[in-house]
């Protein structure tokens, strides 16, 4: 996986060298759980995923901002909000990598890989 994105294309090509499915059942495998999770929470259910974290749907109400150049008044009007909440596992994870890689003087290398116990530990909740 390459730059500071990853794609879909990426993450297919990231199940076909794991999983060793064709390239087409990598991608069908993919676009099956992304799509999972979307009409999930257009039905307004919580997506959990064990070490990784929470998906939401949040409801905003209606307030009052400001137009930054002129100041003005202006309504903001209610809106769905999507909101992820990592689990403890994940910020674990991430921060471990942040701090291997102060210690190793490399700040800016991306941590791509997760310890081998990451995904055993579950975090309750019922999960996709």
């Amino acid at each position: 996986m390459t730059e500071d994105t990853v794609t879909r294309a990426e993450l297919t090509e990231a199940v076909y060298q794991e999983v060793g499915l064709s390239r087409n059942e990598s991608s069908d495998l993919v676009e099956s759980v992304l799509s999972e999770i979307s009409d999930a929470l257009m039905r307004d259910e919580m997506v959990k995923i064990s070490s990784f974290g929470s998906f939401f749907v949040r409801q905003k109400g209606q307030r009052v901002g400001r137009n930054p150049k002129t100041g003005e008044e202006v309504p903001i009007l209610p809106r769905r909000v999507l909101v992820f909440r990592p689990s403890h596992v994940l910020k674990k994870v991430i921060d471990d990598g942040y701090q291997n890689r102060l210690q190793r003087g490399s700040e800016t290398a991306p941590y791509t890989t997760y310890p081998p116990s990451f995904g055993d530990q579950g975090s309750g909740g019922s999960n996709v």
